[in-house]
């Protein structure tokens, strides 16, 4: 059984460095505090830090405990403050993992939903590359991941792929940008700076060879894993960047940016991952209700372009 105690105790001194400072705070004497941070190493069998001069630094297993170790005591904290909570209103915490290659826009549009459920729901975002938040997932650190692809085959975790709903994709860039091209969409992506979702992306490869469909050969001058900085970028003028054909994703873009063209031959698909293979969390259940017959309905109209090229 791990002692919560030694747990605290390892938690101080990682956050000071120092056995002489985090001794003052805990109000014990250095000598003691060494001494039982040795016993909590000797039980669970590794040590958690390394001399560094004057300093203790956390070793590579050090460095693993701190994580789990500050969200032991966060979850602490949410019980203490969730039953001492009067009038009977519970508050349920929700933990939600979103991966990288999910835009924002579209990650706000799908959670907050889930945020009006009939009690009090306090949202706590975590976002990772997907193995790492359904590795999370499998040892109930989160609640749900959003994610653009089904769980990874080559993973060996217990985890469902709830499909949300699917579209389009559509470049944009700036006008600035858009003024330089030439010809008509797809054929003015010949040669235009383009930038790319990272081979993290199930994206990436359908846009290639979509390109290569059309018989056209873009510059790629950078590769993102986060979608927000691939968006940033493009608004900032640097390339033609891809994003889904959603309506609420292209008002969010800048007013300088326009929309080339777009296509439903590339489809990008969002999915939500539990451990459930029939939902019950509440929040899980209104997400998905609310994708599959609102956001992602077959009503829902594509974006268009004005005479301007502006969406």
């Amino acid at each position: 059984m791990l002692n919560y105690k030694h747990l605290h105790y390892f938690l101080t001194v990682a956050r000071t460095g120092s056995i002489t400072r985090a001794a003052e705070k805990l109000h014990l004497t250095p000598q003691t505090l060494s001494g039982q941070i040795g016993t909590f190493e000797e039980r669970l069998g590794a040590k958690l830090f390394e001399r560094a001069g004057r300093r203790l630094e956390l070793s590579e297993a050090g460095r693993q405990a701190l994580g789990y170790a500050e969200e032991i005591f966060q979850i602490g904290s949410e019980l203490e403050a969730l039953l001492k909570q009067e009038g009977g209103q519970r508050t349920r915490l929700f933990r939600v993992g979103i991966a990288d290659a999910v835009p924002k826009a579209i990650a706000h549009l799908l959670i907050a939903p889930g945020l009006d459920v009939g009690e009090q729901v306090k949202l706590v975002c975590v976002e990772d590359r997907l193995e790492r938040l359904v590795a999370d997932l499998a040892i109930h650190r989160l609640d749900m991941v959003l994610a653009d692809r089904p769980v990874p085959g080559s993973m060996d975790v217990s985890g469902f792929s709830h499909a949300l709903g699917e579209c389009g994709i559509g470049f944009f860039c700036t006008k600035e940008r858009a003024a330089s091209l030439r010809g008509e969409f797809p054929h003015n992506l010949h040669l235009a700076p383009l930038l790319l979702p990272s081979e993290a992306s199930a994206l990436r490869a359908p846009i290639l060879r979509w390109l290569e469909r059309q018989e056209v050969t873009p510059n790629i001058v950078g590769e993102f894993d986060d979608t927000a900085l691939l968006q940033a970028f493009g608004s900032a003028g640097v390339g033609v960047f891809p994003l889904p054909t959603l309506r609420e994703v292209a008002a969010a873009l800048p007013s300088n940016s326009v929309l080339l063209g777009q296509t439903q031959d590339i489809s990008v698909r969002f999915f939500a991952i539990s451990v459930e293979r029939h939902l019950r969390h509440p929040s899980v259940l209104a997400i998905t209700q609310a994708a599959r017959h609102q956001l992602f309905s077959r009503d829902s109209k594509p974006l268009h372009r004005t005479k301007q090229g502006q969406t």
